[in-house]
């Protein structure tokens, strides 16, 4: 064994061949909506997901599968009362829940590693019978003032009567895996358990596309037997002596939809009617396409932990337990080793949260597989789709045609990519697995999934949405990250997202830019309900220029310029594509401060807004303190002292344009600080600490004077970072517009308004991208200013600070909420976790987080963005230890 294991493996994909690429939620998505209507969350619903085959992709729990999802393996419990096995996490509909979707619940992902060779899933299974239609009927009833009924409320866990069960699995080659569960009965008297583990083929002869049909086969010593045209053949061996069970992975139409027949005489759902009714629903002949291994406990004493091994290989050996034995304790010990060198210096309890977040995020990585155009067209062997389908939802994309491995935000709550959310996903993952962050970055861009026309899919139930302009500055991050740890600069990478990104800044300018002001529009941007309007639909006859939007784009073409510094560093041709936009950011700049005139800043507040605009009228603000409002501050860029010795012809064109059109240039390094006084020289000549120049959308003063309400606690600084709207309105506020007065309303925690849909949380939290965003901007603005920009922190304090160390105390806000206090309990643990052992060693990572108290809310396995918390406590590590030499 060696300490380097894990580092060779990650760097060889046939040990990807196999991971944990199974979501835990398919039914309720754009893929399998066979509705006129769209409504994606009724057409296929919880109630049909265990008895109806899946078109598109399959779900389970603590499941894996192979890269292309033709075999899986996952979970399958019964607690003796359920009226269904367990196979896939239970949740509500947007619908159903009062605060949207909203899965009930419990299970963390306790570790893995990039080549998935080691991976540990714990599930946390009711011995009570589980409460489905209490949820639904309790949830009902709530309204939006309602917090949301969890499972923990509806008593069936109380007296820790559940259930630990732990899903091991350790590859001893690339396809050899071996998998240990183990239960343990938490309560206070015995409790009988039946688990069954279980492996299927993804249905893809059901549709009439593909006419190949794998079959799994019982054998005469219990091992199963799965034989595939493109896979190969593999065995599942079981320890003991457990009873297998066969069935097809097949629709029960007799039973879901009242028809005459079904298509194969034993269905998906015959393995539970047999379990728990004894029905004759599974295949005496032992052939089919879904099977498991039926392992039954009577009564599990108290603190009891029972074990179920298999293995599951291209070998047709029978079990050894011996090697399950060796290979488990390798592979742990190589996992140690891996995140031992990621994390070390980081306190421990830090390292626990950031091994969890880390292995949170890798476990993330789903097969998402969705063809537009025969989504649209409907399968030869299946009813004909409705013809409002030809106009509806992501008929512009016809192109669109994935089966890749991609990062979800949460696998169940958010089973799809988000672009935006997605290159947040690769800051951190570059830490842990840098080529897997720029596969992700690289794919996003292919022209099968990338518009013709530049536009990036936003997700999927509208790919035609507009997400933030994110994409560039991910990939400047990653493309960082992965040199200084390789020392290897990844050139070919960083050319292939530029040349891409310039076809989606392209799109961006003439798309949401509708009178070329340079002041930019874009609709709801993520932030859904920040405003006191649907922002995607302003009132009629009205023109939203965002000052949210503007500052997106502004780091875009700041991004865009610092790459191709980096790529004229080796090839001299990129400095005219700097040179380019470099000049397009100060046109960008330059409107900005136009305010009154159509800009966001605005003199008189200190603050920039978005501005509502109409012809021939006085363009009008919209003084809401909002994350919109902040946003320019994370418009800057740090230019270093080697362009100007490295790259002459850009030095020369900047000289040029600083001696020529001053008026342009007023911007350029607006934040020339020295002997405390700004301005002091000519700006654009002034270089800052070892000789760096900034480019920023807001100047010294303009800086200081948004800091000043960012960092008041009374508006934007909250204990745990900072608001996504001033707490200033906590008691609402009427905002005047064309003789209008619109109400907004500070909201700590879920949204109560349903303006923009079912989970609409933007009027408060706090959200990790953003935070981190401007934590990493301030620090830009002090690698130029160094210590002669101070501010107070927080605001009238008197406790004054240069900005890297207002970043480090927000960063340090934030990584608390993952730390337990001196009570045991972490401030962003969700409110119906409960308190002990058994729940504080597990952190989780939650979607957003209550603005006052720092609870967790949203999803609660959003490892996506959220896994922003690792970088932060390896950037803060590497810091404190700079500071100690």
């Amino acid at each position: 064994m060696s300490d380097d294991a894990e580092f060779d493996r990650r760097a060889d994909p046939a040990w990807r061949g196999w991971g944990p690429y199974v979501a835990a939620r398919q039914w309720g998505t754009v893929r399998e909506d066979y509705s006129a209507d769209g409504d994606a969350w009724s057409s296929f619903g919880f109630e049909q997901a265990h008895a109806r085959a899946y078109r598109w992709s399959e779900d389970g729990l603590g499941a894996i599968c192979d890269r292309w999802q033709f075999l899986c393996f996952g979970l399958a419990l019964w607690n003796g009362v359920d009226p269904i096995l367990k196979e896939r996490p239970f949740g509500l509909t947007n619908a159903q829940g009062n605060h949207g979707e909203d899965v009930k619940e419990y299970w963390w992902v306790l570790d893995d590693t990039p080549s998935h060779s080691w991976s540990r899933f714990l599930y946390r299974y009711p011995q009570r019978e589980f409460p489905y239609d209490e949820l639904r009927r309790v949830n009902a009833g709530r309204g939006k003032d309602e917090r949301e009924y969890e499972l923990t409320d509806t008593g069936v866990l109380a007296d820790n009567r559940y259930f630990d069960i732990t899903v091991t699995y350790a590859k001893a080659a690339p396809d050899d895996i071996h998998i240990v569960i183990e239960a343990t009965n938490n309560g206070p008297v015995a409790a009988p358990l039946h688990i069954l583990p279980t492996i299927w083929f993804r249905n893809t002869w059901s549709w009439g596309r593909d006419d190949r049909h794998p079959w799994l086969q019982t054998l005469p010593d219990g091992r199963i037997r799965c034989d595939h045209a493109t896979l190969g053949t593999y065995w599942l061996a079981a320890e003991g002596d457990p009873t297998a069970l066969v069935t097809q992975n097949e629709t029960n139409a007799k039973a879901l939809f009242n028809s005459p027949e079904n298509p194969a005489p034993y269905t998906k759902d015959g393995i539970g009617e047999h379990v728990i009714h004894g029905a004759s629903t599974v295949d005496p002949t032992g052939r089919g396409t879904k099977a498991a291994y039926w392992y039954r406990w009577d009564a599990i004493a108290p603190g009891e932990t029972v074990r179920a091994r298999l293995r599951l290989s291209t070998s047709d050996a029978p079990f050894p337990a011996d090697d399950s034995e060796r290979t488990t304790a390798t592979r742990s010990a190589e996992a140690d080793a891996f995140y031992r060198q990621i994390l070390n210096g980081a306190p421990e309890e830090e390292q626990h949260v950031a091994r969890r977040c880390l292995s949170g995020l890798l476990w993330s990585t789903k097969m998402y597989r969705y063809g537009v155009q025969a989504w649209l067209d409907g399968d030869p062997a299946q009813p004909t789709p409705p013809v409002t389908r030809r106009a509806g939802r992501n008929s512009r994309w016809t192109h669109f045609d994935v089966a890749e491995l991609m990062s979800l935000p949460d696998e169940w709550e958010y089973p799809w990519f988000a672009a935006w959310d997605l290159a947040f996903h690769t800051i951190p993952m570059s830490v842990v697995d840098p080529e897997l962050a720029k596969q992700q970055l690289i794919l996003l861009s292919r022209e099968w999934m990338m518009h013709p026309d530049g536009q990036l899919p936003a997700y999927e139930w509208n790919f035609a949405d507009v997400n933030p302009p994110v994409h560039a500055w991910a990939a400047l991050q990653v493309f960082r990250i992965d040199a200084k740890s390789s020392g290897k600069p990844d050139y070919d990478f960083l050319k292939r997202v530029f040349h891409k990104q310039l076809l989606t800044f392209a799109w961006w300018v003439n798309r949401k830019d509708a009178d070329g002001s340079n002041i930019f529009e874009g609709g709801f941007l993520g932030m859904d309900n920040v405003g006191p309007f649907d922002r995607s639909t302003p009132p009629a006859g009205w023109r939203l220029e965002q000052s949210d939007a503007t500052s997106w784009m502004g780091i875009f073409c700041l991004s865009m310029l610092e790459i191709a510094l980096e790529l004229a560093r080796v090839d001299q041709a990129y400095e005219d594509s700097a040179t380019k936009f470099f000049e397009h950011f100060l046109a960008i700049a330059e409107a900005a401060a136009q305010f009154g005139g159509g800009g966001i800043w605005d003199e008189q507040d200190g603050f920039c807004y978005d501005v509502l605009t109409r012809d021939g009228d006085t363009p009008q603000p919209l003084r809401v303190r909002s994350m919109s409002g902040l946003l320019p501050i994370a418009a800057v860029a740090t230019i270093p002292a080697w362009v100007w010795e490295q790259l002459p012809g850009f030095a020369s064109r900047v000289e040029w344009l600083i001696k020529r059109h001053p008026e342009r240039t007023r911007h350029l390094f607006a934040v020339a600080v020295r002997s405390g006084a700004c301005g002091a020289e000519p700006e654009g000549t002034v270089p800052g600490q070892d000789g760096a120049r900034l480019l920023s959308l807001l100047g010294a003063d303009q800086l200081e004077r948004v800091l000043r309400r960012m960092l008041d606690e009374s508006e934007f600084l909250s204990a745990y970072g900072i608001r996504s709207l001033s707490a200033a309105y906590r008691d609402g506020a009427l905002v005047p517009f064309d003789g209008q007065q619109m109400p907004i309303d500070y909201e700590p925690a879920e949204s109560r308004s349903g303006l923009f849909g079912g989970n609409s949380n933007w009027r408060g939290p706090i959200w990790f991208p953003t935070n981190v965003l401007l934590s990493n901007a301030l620090r830009s603005y002090h690698g130029y200013s160094g210590s002669e920009l101070i501010v107070e922190l927080p605001t009238g304090s008197g406790n004054r600070l240069d900005l890297a160390g207002v970043a480090d105390a927000l960063d340090r806000r934030l990584i608390a909420l993952f730390l337990p206090t001196t009570g045991g309990r972490r401030p962003g643990t969700p409110r119906d976790h409960g308190d002990g052992r058994g729940w504080a060693e597990h952190p989780t990572f939650s979607e957003y987080f209550h603005a006052d108290t720092g609870e967790g809310l949203g999803a609660t396995h959003q490892t996506g963005w959220t896994a922003l918390v690792a970088a932060l406590i390896i950037r803060s590590a590497n810091s404190e230890r700079r500071h100690k030499s």
